[in-house]
């Protein structure tokens, strides 16, 4: 079934604006409303723009991103420290368990709002589709 912007119905949204948009929290249409209510929870609708944000499904993925980026920085630094200095096991369980929490924190937000501006830019789950959209795409 072919998307209803591949006919050329709908103008192509631009993909890394509104990725950066979204990973700086702010809402990847206008770029001026806040993307997120809370710390991870997306706000219905942009109080800027107006623009819808419900439809997002970014469900486990920001997760997901995160776990490997952690796991893929934390692990070659942590080698190389115990390699270097020889700390204790007890600084070094308290030190990366530290900073795997503390940057774990930080990137969830950005990459889930990075998602959902990959979501937003290519018409996913609902964006950009209205009823018109909808009942032109059907026929």
């Amino acid at each position: 079934m072919p998307h209803a912007y591949s006919d050329g119905m709908l103008p192509e949204r631009p993909l890394k604006p509104a990725m950066l948009r979204g990973a700086l929290g702010r809402c990847p249409s206008c770029g001026q409303g806040r993307l997120f209510q809370g710390y991870l929870s997306v706000s219905p609708a942009c109080p800027h723009c107006g623009e819808e944000l419900h439809h997002q499904r970014a469900d486990d993925g920001p997760a997901y991103l995160t776990i490997l980026l952690v796991s893929h920085l934390g692990a070659p630094l942590l080698l190389a420290i115990f390699m270097m200095y020889r700390p204790s096991a007890m600084s070094m369980l308290i030190g990366f368990g530290l900073g795997a929490v503390v940057l774990s924190l930080l990137l969830l937000p950005r990459i889930k709002g990075g998602m959902v501006g990959f979501q937003w830019a290519r018409r996913m789950h609902g964006f950009g589709a209205g009823p018109a959209v909808i009942e032109a795409a059907a026929s």
